[in-house]
């Protein structure tokens, strides 16, 4: 990585490091799934058709934000491009986009996840931690091709007022404030997943209602965050 600045070779290490965390936690498994991080002009994202584990820093990818005429979004010249990005890359693109508060995002093929996604179904408040991502539910994009801008339009749409979503017949995407965030949040969706998945087996769940989870929503705009060494609660 001789040839990167010390900023490309801190973030592609760091997406590289998430994309083996992913693995680690049973997120993903294989070469399945995808992450990025935003920069100044663009982003960083792992590369396609490799497996995770066997990635190095300098197999990801960095792309602009803006689509050339040759319907790619490639930097001339980047010291990162011995790879192919992503087949996905469109949707981490338009998700930068679309919301200025991304700055890391992660998709993943996790298990319960993509078992609810396989059913087409969105996430309701079974549980209060779903205000979490910024609504009374988690929704479920609709299907289309990978790859797609139709996916890439499918899934603004369900991540309208959110930060997470299911993509039906394929897994979930989650954005955060940085990689670390970002992480936090694939975890916590899984794990939510699999609650719902088991509550259903149980029958009919038993919901919060929307006054229930509009007092969680107001709760959770501070949620983390601690204020100067003062402790602020879980």
């Amino acid at each position: 990585m001789e040839n990167l600045s010390q900023e490309l070779q801190r973030l592609a290490a760091s997406v590289r490091a998430t994309a083996g965390e992913l693995i680690s936690r049973d997120l993903n498994r294989g070469s399945a799934g995808n992450v990025s991080v935003r920069m100044a002009d663009g982003f960083i994202i792992t590369p396609t058709g490799i497996e995770h584990k066997d990635c190095t820093p300098d197999d990801m990818v960095k792309l602009g934000i803006k689509i050339g005429a040759d319907g790619t979004a490639g930097v001339p010249n980047s010291p990162l491009n011995r790879r192919k990005p992503s087949s996905e890359w469109r949707f981490h693109r338009d998700i930068y986009v679309a919301f200025p508060a991304a700055g890391a995002i992660i998709h993943a093929h996790s298990p319960f996840a993509t078992a609810l996604a396989c059913q087409q179904q969105n996430i309701p408040p079974f549980h209060y931690m779903i205000a979490r991502f910024g609504g009374r539910d988690v929704r479920c994009a609709a299907y289309a091709t990978f790859g797609t801008q139709a996916l890439s339009d499918a899934m603004l749409t369900a991540l309208k007022d959110r930060s997470a979503c299911l993509m039906a017949h394929h897994g979930m995407v989650v954005y955060g404030r940085n990689l670390t965030h970002a992480l936090a949040l694939a975890v916590e969706l899984e794990t939510l997943c699999e609650q719902y998945w088991r509550v259903l087996q149980l029958g009919a769940p038993k919901l919060l209602t929307a006054a229930q989870m509009d007092e969680v929503i107001v709760k959770f705009a501070g949620y983390g965050q601690q204020d100067r060494g003062r402790y602020a609660g879980s």
